[in-house]
């Protein structure tokens, strides 16, 4: 079944609150095989309603409504539905006993209107409302599938699961499983990254690939079809693997994990310890490392060296090496790894210092970075990374820059 989901509600247009239904929606469609091609919102408008039920009904088999339920005049979702197929709405009379039973149970006058929220499809199977008031219904012509549920999220939700999911996996059409994998890569643009594999996106048909770049990295959604899950997690691993033998030494995760997080899960996997000194990202790499739980376990500690004093006085760094390189420089930053790990007593130092922006610095230009790292019994490495973005975004990408870098060269140990 092809299906589409319908927001209804002024307030979602106007921005007041955020359409997470038909995110949640989706997501539990695509795990029971059912695809979903449009997700439409519209406001507390019959005409308006009536005219995106019509081209729903154009393009898709199951149409699903969320919102627009509730007792007051603006609630109009199954009245224009109703109209729209020539139903009568009827009331649903265990609907009715839950709602006078909570306005009696509460010891509250009970109004007229709310009796609304008891009318159903004729004809329609109910879905129980154990979270709230108004029942959803689900209601099959012989050419479409109707699906009303009602708008508050911890209503929607625990109906959606228990009562709607059944109905629907009973559906003779149900034929598959959807099953994703989302690869995440970083240090490659989303742009280069799809040249890579251009032929592979170019070829797919089952599995499919679908690139999305956030916050200077990019991922890659691996999504297969089968009526077994097994043989779809077999397609998608056959297409990984060529995507990896192309691009592989950008990727560093899968689903919703962060470079941070997969750090700290290396760091903690081979009892290592890490200590930081930052310059312009003053303190960002150790606050999102401790913002993981656990990161005690490998953070030793580490010093906001935004000032030359505090480079040379409190880290150790060399007066000569800042009079003759400046504090923006890769000796610099070697020395403040170096020092910093013995410092800290630990077995990884990392070093930040660099322009932030947005004017020059020692006669370098904004993004300018240095990123030293510092492994016991190794030499020095320092990263030079030329980066273009507003001050936060250069402190953001710096951190990043280093938690991969490190990843890199953390996981040949």
């Amino acid at each position: 079944m092809n299906a589409e989901i319908i927001a209804v509600g002024s307030e979602l247009l106007l921005g007041q609150i955020v359409n997470t239904n038909a995110q949640f929606i989706s997501k539990q469609l695509a795990n029971i095989g059912m695809n979903v091609y449009y997700h439409t919102v519209v406001g507390d408008n019959p005409t308006r309603l009536k005219q995106a039920i019509e081209i729903a009904e154009s393009r898709s088999d199951l149409i699903i409504f969320t919102g627009g339920l509730g007792p007051t005049k603006d609630d109009l979702t199954k009245e224009t539905i109703a109209k729209h197929l020539g139903k009568e709405l009827i009331f649903d009379q265990a609907a009715l006993d839950s709602i006078t039973q909570y306005y009696v149970r509460t010891k509250r006058a009970m109004t007229e209107n709310n009796k609304k929220q008891a009318l159903v499809l004729a004809n329609s199977t109910v879905l129980r409302n154990d979270h709230g008031m108004a029942p959803g219904m689900l209601l099959q012509t012989k050419t479409h599938t109707y699906m009303l549920l009602p708008g508050p999220p911890k209503e929607m939700e625990p109906m959606f699961i228990q009562y709607a999911v059944p109905l629907l996996i009973n559906e003779p059409s149900k034929a598959e499983t959807i099953v994703s994998r989302v690869l995440r890569f970083f240090g490659i643009g989303e742009a280069l990254l799809e040249t890579e594999i251009e032929d592979l996106i170019d070829q797919q048909t089952n599995p499919t690939i679908a690139p999305l770049a956030s916050d200077g990295e990019v991922t890659l959604r691996v999504t297969a079809k089968h009526q077994l899950a097994p043989i779809a997690n077999t397609l998608i691993q056959e297409t990984e693997t060529k995507i990896l033998a192309r691009v592989g030494q950008f990727f560093y995760g899968y689903g919703e994990t962060s470079l941070m997080n997969e750090l700290f899960m290396l760091l903690q996997s081979k009892g290592l310890t890490i200590a930081c000194a930052e310059s312009l990202t003053g303190g960002l790499f150790q606050q999102e490392l401790t913002a993981i739980p656990g990161s005690s376990n490998v953070l030793k500690g580490g010093v906001v060296c935004y000032t030359n004093m505090i480079k040379e006085k409190v880290v150790g760094v060399k007066k000569e090496t800042l009079e003759n390189h400046g504090a923006v420089s890769e000796q610099c930053a070697s020395e403040l790894a170096e020092n910093v790990a013995e410092l800290m007593g630990a077995d990884i130092g990392i070093s930040f210092t660099g322009v932030a922006g947005p004017g020059e610095l020692e006669g370098k230009p904004a993004g300018t970075v240095y990123i030293g790292i510092s492994l016991k019994g190794s030499p020095v490495k320092v990263e030079k990374l030329v980066l273009a973005g507003t001050r936060e975004g250069n402190r953001i990408r710096s951190v990043k820059y280093g938690s991969f870098l490190l990843l890199s060269s953390l996981k040949d140990l």
